[in-house]
């Protein structure tokens, strides 16, 4: 199986309403295609860097995948044919991807973000050093002291 990232832009007019059953058919799709989601990025309406369909924005959407060639041609076919996207992209990431692996990989962030909630109690039993709760004097206020160390300046004769 290969992994794949189709970048599609919609019309920008519609309404989420409108908009869902589009991205509900594609999700639907790579499921029934025994495909796998890895993420549906939705990044919002953007200005398009030049017209199309008489249009100047755009609602960009990101699928992150892993699927066939059947199943991309699928998807750009859909695409091609529904009046709700105006263009889409479809890009190779990886060849060759185990499935199983990559949902352990996505498991894993879920996990590691509960764990910082559980050593937070820790940190704050940590004593905070004593400078911190000082306020600094500001420069201007006080002269700075001399340093003992230093050598005086030795006057010429």
């Amino acid at each position: 199986m290969r992994r794949y990232e189709t970048i599609f832009i919609t019309d920008p007019d519609l309404s989420n309403e409108d908009r869902d059953p589009f991205f509900k058919k594609i999700k639907e799709l790579i499921s029934e295609q025994k495909g796998f989601l890895v993420m549906f990025d939705e990044w919002g309406t953007q200005k398009l860097a030049y017209e199309i369909k008489k249009k100047t924005r755009g609602h960009y959407v990101r699928l992150d995948y892993c699927g066939t060639g059947d199943l991309v041609l699928e998807i750009e076919r859909i695409c091609r044919i529904d009046d709700r996207s105006l263009k889409y992209m479809t890009v190779l990431l990886e060849d060759a991807v185990d499935v199983e692996s990559l949902k352990k990989e996505m498991a894993e962030p879920e996990t590691s973000e509960e764990t910082p909630s559980d050593a937070s109690p820790e940190a704050a039993d940590t004593p905070e050093p004593e400078a911190a709760d000082a306020p600094e004097p500001e420069a201007a206020d006080t002269p700075e002291p001399e340093a003992a160390d230093a050598p005086e300046p030795e006057a010429k004769a």
